[in-house]
C-alpha cells in the first residue's frame, strides 16, 4: 500500500480521525499562530511586552472580570483554543486525545464539539462571575488561556455516564472513572483563590458542564441538545434556506420507498454493525479499525 505524503495525511487525519483529532488541529494552529507572533514581536523590539505581545493577550485571552469581558467579549471563545506555553499545551492535547476518543464510544461526534465549546463557555462564565463576586479575588487582573474547561466538560461527562468503566492509570493502576473524577473535582475545589496561575472556576464550570450534559440525556431538554438546536436554527436562519427533502430519482421520497417493517429491519442491521465496530475498539483500540470500518463510524458519528 502506498505512503500517504504528510499532507495527504493531514487531510486524512482531518476528515477521518474525528472529532477530537480536528479540535486538536484547530487547537495546534493557535498555539502556533500565537507562537510566532511572540517571536517576531521579541524579535523586532527586543522586549517581552511589545504590540504582538498586546495583540495576542487581547485577542485569545478571557479578561477574567465583567468588566474585561465587555471590552473583549471574543475572549470568551478564543481562550479555550489558545495555549501559551508548550507544557500546558501538550498535557492538554494528550489528555484530550485519550478522553475524546472515551467520549466517542459513547457519544456522537456533534456532541463532542457541542460539549467542548459549551463546556469552554460556563468555564469562562464561572470564572468571571468568581473574580466579580468575592472580595479576596476582586481587583486582580487575570487572563484565561486554555482548553481545560472544555477538556474537563468531555471528561466527567464520561466519567458520570459511566462511572464504573475502569481505566489503566500509567498502564499499570486499574481505577474507576468516577474515583479519577472526584480526585480532579477535589484538587480544583481545595485550590481556589490559590496563587498558582492555574483557572480553578474555569475548571469547575467545565465540570459542572460535563455532569449536567448527561443529564436528561435522551430528552429534548438536555442542554447539549438545546445548544444544537439552537446553532442549527441560526445556520438554517443565516442560509436563509429550508432543509430539502432527500429524494431518489422518480421522485419518491426516501421514506416512502420503504416499507415499515423493511425500514425497521435496516436500521437494526445497521446498528448491529455500528455495535460489532465499537466492541472492536473497546478490545483493541482504535487503530485496530480497518478504513471502512472508520469511515462507517464516521458517517455514523454525523447522523447521531
Amino acid at each position: 500500500m502506498q505512503q500517504r505524503t504528510f499532507a495527504e495525511e493531514i487531510k486524512y487525519q482531518w476528515n477521518y480521525g474525528g472529532p477530537h483529532i480536528q479540535l486538536i488541529g484547530i487547537n495546534l494552529l493557535v498555539f502556533l499562530i500565537i507562537g510566532t507572533l511572540l517571536v517576531f514581536g521579541r524579535l523586532f523590539t527586543g522586549s517581552e511586552i511589545n504590540l504582538l505581545h498586546w495583540l495576542v493577550q487581547n485577542i485569545f485571552t478571557l479578561h477574567g472580570n465583567i468588566k474585561g469581558f465587555l471590552v473583549r467579549p471574543w475572549g470568551i471563545v478564543t481562550s479555550m483554543f489558545a495555549h501559551f506555553d508548550l507544557f500546558h499545551f501538550l498535557f492538554n492535547m494528550i489528555f484530550l486525545y485519550f478522553v475524546g476518543r472515551m467520549f466517542l464510544m459513547y457519544f456522537s461526534a456533534k456532541r463532542l464539539w457541542a460539549t467542548y465549546v459549551m463546556g469552554g463557555l460556563l468555564g469562562g462564565i464561572f470564572q468571571i462571575l468568581a473574580y466579580s463576586i468575592f472580595p479576596g479575588l476582586q481587583g486582580v487582573n487575570t487572563y484565561v488561556v486554555g482548553a481545560s474547561g472544555s477538556i474537563m466538560a468531555i471528561f466527567m461527562a464520561v466519567a458520570f455516564y459511566r462511572p464504573m468503566e475502569e481505566v489503566m492509570l500509567f498502564g499499570i493502576i486499574r481505577i474507576k472513572m468516577i474515583f479519577i473524577a472526584g480526585v480532579f473535582i477535589l484538587l480544583d475545589l481545595f485550590r481556589l483563590g490559590t496563587q498558582d496561575n492555574i483557572a480553578h472556576f474555569a475548571h469547575l464550570g467545565g465540570i459542572v458542564f460535563g455532569i449536567w450534559s448527561i443529564r436528561n440525556l435522551h430528552a429534548r431538554n438536555n442542554i447539549v441538545e438545546i445548544g444544537l438546536t439552537w446553532w442549527e436554527n441560526i445556520i438554517a436562519k443565516f442560509n436563509n434556506q429550508p432543509k430539502k427533502l432527500k429524494v431518489k430519482r422518480g421522485g419518491k421520497v426516501n421514506n416512502q420507498t420503504k416499507t415499515d417493517d423493511e425500514f425497521r429491519k435496516k436500521k437494526m442491521d445497521k446498528q448491529a454493525e455500528i455495535d460489532a465496530i465499537l466492541d472492536k475498539i473497546s478490545k483493541s483500540g482504535y487503530d485496530s479499525l480497518t478504513k471502512k470500518e472508520k469511515q462507517i463510524l464516521f458517517d455514523q458519528s454525523k447522523n447521531v
